[in-house]
């Protein structure tokens, strides 16, 4: 990270907290993490308020003093700070006691600033300095209403959403582009800040969507017997008050077979070598509120369907809380993306770097084939699509098309799945 943003204040100015008291919760590019005091204090005065999301690494964020220490002085402290050049994060230490104005008394408040994380991309954006609820500024951007001219009622100096209620000056235009209806003074528009991990999202797929040589290979599969099955695993599961089993867990067992199958589509770019894997770990794309997140089911080979489904559904539980650990989402062989449950027939995925290959599941739906067996000459099917998404400097049409073949073959097949 370069930049992170502040969720919320679990302490406010004045109160005091012991080691290991969450002080606050920091939003970073893919979760919200707790912050917890490492020494026993006093918040002495909080210099970031919530809802900030681009706060650059190195920035303070608050004062903090231990008991007995003046805090007089909390003020001055903070406008020095806050008139300072953020140090490096990896030269700062946050045990290091901040410098002292010449003109305050004696006393050991010290500047807070966000913890370092390991690096990412993107360039860090200057700091809001207007302290605002999100409800007040969302309302202040409907009624156009400028926040640098109203006075905070909130604590710190935060203008709250009562203030923008109050005010009794001319709204600000509108932005340019926001029709704006007769007698209203609120634009037909809203500005949604990005979060931090759409802005990740935003930059690392426009990289792969512009630098990796995609190509795309459909296939269909017959999925009558894998359904039957899943019937049958199912009513025995509610019986027995266990989980039922989803398609997407057969197809993630599935994949983790042709790759094994077919290793050469499990394999990624490195710019001077193409790393092949020797297990599936399998990343599984989850929406959540803030964006895409892919969590993984590492070595999907070596499991069975029960722990699949199991481990699937706990890990996008925990991204759309927002509490993975980076260990739950960083690597990841091969993607699934599987947007079938929202009654897409199909659709083309981009590639997650540096691996070579997602694969896009649409939705099963019935088709009639011709059947000289039948009494009508035809039988009805449940198919569903499949789209491989691939890297061309690693993965030739040929293998992609052979993994598909043998996916097909698998899930065709599902017994093979029980082997």
């Amino acid at each position: 990270m370069t930049e992170g943003g502040i969720a919320a204040w679990k302490k406010q100015p004045g109160e005091s907290f012991t080691a290991g008291d969450v002080l606050l919760e920091i939003e970073t590019d893919k979760a919200t993490m707790d912050v917890e005091a490492q020494d026993d204090g006093i918040l002495a005065k909080i210099m970031v308020g919530d809802g900030n999301k681009a706060i650059p690494i190195g920035t303070p964020i608050a004062i903090l003093a231990e008991e007995g220490d003046d805090l007089s002085g909390a003020d001055a402290l903070a406008e020095q700070a806050a008139n300072e050049q953020p140090e490096k994060s990896e030269e700062k230490s946050d045990d290091k006691p901040a410098e002292q104005p010449k003109e305050q008394p004696k006393q050991e408040s010290k500047p807070s600033s966000p913890p370092s994380q390991p690096t990412s991309t993107g360039p860090a954006e200057p700091r809001e300095t207007i302290a605002a609820t999100p409800i007040a500024r969302k309302l202040a951007l409907e009624r156009g209403v400028p926040l640098k001219q109203l006075k905070g009622t909130g604590p710190e100096g935060r203008i709250t959403k009562e203030d923008v209620e109050k005010y009794k000056g001319t709204p600000a235009a509108p932005a340019k582009g926001g029709a704006q209806p007769s007698g209203q003074a609120a634009a037909a528009f809203e500005d949604i800040p990005v979060s931090n991990m759409r802005k990740v999202i935003g930059q690392r797929l426009s990289e792969s969507k512009s630098q990796t040589p995609h190509y795309y290979v459909t296939n269909e599969v017959d999925l009558t017997k894998l359904l039957k099955l899943r019937t049958v695993f199912n009513s025995a599961a509610e019986s027995e008050k266990r989980a039922k089993l989803s398609v997407n867990d057969f197809i993630l067992k599935g994949v983790a077979i042709a790759l094994k199958e077919v290793p050469e589509a499990n394999q990624a770019w490195l710019g001077e070598t193409i790393r092949q894997y020797h297990q599936a770990d399998i990343s599984v794309a989850v929406a959540t509120p803030t964006g895409l997140i892919t969590p993984i089911i590492k070595n999907a080979g070596g499991k069975g369907l029960a722990q699949i489904s199991a481990e699937t559904k706990a890990l996008a539980l925990k991204a759309r809380d927002g509490k993975l650990k980076p260990e739950e989402y960083q690597g990841g062989t091969f993607t699934i993306s599987n947007l079938g449950m929202f009654g897409v027939d199909s659709f083309t995925a981009i590639i997650n770097p540096p691996q070579s290959c997602i694969l896009a599941v649409g939705a099963s739906s019935p088709k009639l084939v011709l059947d000289e067996s039948a009494e009508k000459g035809f039988r009805e099917i449940q198919t569903l699509k499949l789209t491989l998404s691939a890297d061309h400097r690693v993965v030739d049409g040929a293998i992609a098309a052979r993994f598909l073949a043998a996916l097909n073959k698998t899930l065709a097949d599902p017994l093979s799945l029980m082997l």
